[in-house]
């Protein structure tokens, strides 16, 4: 029986019932003053307790498809993904190329722009190739100010080897902005899914090309969920990540401008913010990758009202609107998924199949897996290399 099965589900909550009816019909029974009869109180109090809370997981699990099968539940491994090109023409894939994770208060609009270094961070999963910087690059805490927002939040910055190797001094490098789900902590982004030692791995392999990581969350307004938004009389989280966050790294490291120079790619609520931030300021970030990312805006108590009960606002927002209304935009898209992880995988096959171009959308996949760190981590080699084949040589 399947961890998502309905069937599970529902024997589950039969179970839950029959405890709890059985301990009503057996307690007067037990209420006598013996340890025999305290233990066994305790044991049917035990497993009421626990069919309840087994049912109550396997329906959240069931909405969220965390975990999407018993071998993803035990942490089993699964095949790598797979990219294949689709919709967006001919190519695909192929197309030419405090706490470090806390929120701080808002920086005054007019601050010049700038990264504020906080210190260093280790690179977690690394492995023992040396602590320099010329071998292992350099990973440090920092706040991101928002000169025209007035937003600011904070996160790390990845700089690969190469930028401390001799001969690179004046060399500048593709970056990409990554972003997690909401609410998750930026260093989700260093220890679970570990993009630093990844792409480590990927630039041994020559898969990859160096490239600065700027991990940061989803959402400059914490612990409001803009959705990368615009608000209305509120945070203007889209033009802090499409000009704030660019012109910070321009200012403070040796990053490319101009067009191919940068990506942009999350999971969840990230993945939803990459392929907005790409779709709608494609000469900003030309390429996105989503990881189980969704299509269409959420709306609930995290959010607040995000467009000032504007119906036109709301369709911008929705992905799959400007597909249908607006003209494509110049983009290429990468959406990475599970073929378990609820309807994603669906709607992303139906995103694809809408693309015309120049927009471009190519998918990559994994046969089982939930919407977790565990299916995350299978997507993540075969999404940086695609997202490193957009972006621009370093120069």
């Amino acid at each position: 029986m399947g961890l998502t099965s309905h069937e599970l589900l529902a024997l589950a909550a039969l179970l839950a019932v029959a405890t709890v009816l059985g301990t009503l019909w057996v307690w007067p029974k037990l209420a006598v003053r013996s340890w025999p009869a305290m233990f066994l109180r305790l044991g049917t109090i035990a497993v009421t307790q626990l069919t309840l809370l087994a049912t109550l997981g396997l329906a959240a699990n069931d909405y969220f498809v965390f975990y999407s099968s018993w071998s993803d539940l035990l942490g089993h491994e699964h095949g790598a993904g797979v990219i294949r090109g689709a919709g967006g023409g001919p190519g695909g894939a192929g197309a030419p190329a405090g706490s470090p994770a806390g929120t701080p208060a808002g920086t005054p609009a007019g601050t010049p722009a700038g990264v504020q270094v906080l210190g260093t961070a280790e690179i977690t999963g690394a492995g023992s190739v040396g602590r320099e910087p010329a071998q292992i690059g350099r990973l440090d805490k920092v706040r991101l100010p928002g000169a025209t927002t007035g937003l600011s939040t904070d996160g790390y910055v990845y700089l690969p080897p190469q930028y401390f190797q001799p001969g690179n001094g004046g060399r500048h490098f593709p970056a990409v902005l990554v972003m997690t789900g909401f609410p998750g902590d930026a260093t989700n982004l260093v220890t679970k899914l570990r993009y630093p030692a990844t792409e480590l791995d990927l630039l041994r392999k020559g898969t990859m090309k160096p490239t600065v990581l700027v991990l940061m969350r989803p959402s400059p307004s914490m612990p409001r969920d803009s959705e990368c938004e615009d608000v209305p009389h509120g945070p203007q989280a889209q033009t802090y990540f499409t000009t704030d966050v660019p012109a910070d790294l321009r200012a403070s490291y040796r990053v490319l401008g101009g067009a191919d120079g940068l990506g942009v790619m999350g999971d969840s609520t990230g993945g939803y913010c990459a392929v907005k931030l790409g779709m709608e300021h494609p000469a900003v970030f030309p390429a996105a990758v989503s990881l189980s990312g969704y299509f269409k805006a959420a709306d609930d108590v995290t959010t607040g009202d995000l467009f000032a009960g504007s119906g036109q606002r709301r369709d911008e927002a929705d992905l799959n609107w400007r597909l249908a209304h607006l003209p494509m935009p110049n983009v290429a898209v990468l959406l990475a998924d599970s073929k378990e992880d609820g309807s994603t995988y669906a709607d992303s096959t139906a995103f694809a199949a809408a693309a015309r171009p120049p927009l471009v959308v190519a998918q990559a996949t994994v046969d089982a897996g939930g919407h977790n760190f565990t299916t995350w981590d299978r997507l993540l080699p075969p999404s940086l290399t695609w997202l490193s084949s957009h972006l621009a040589d370093a120069s």
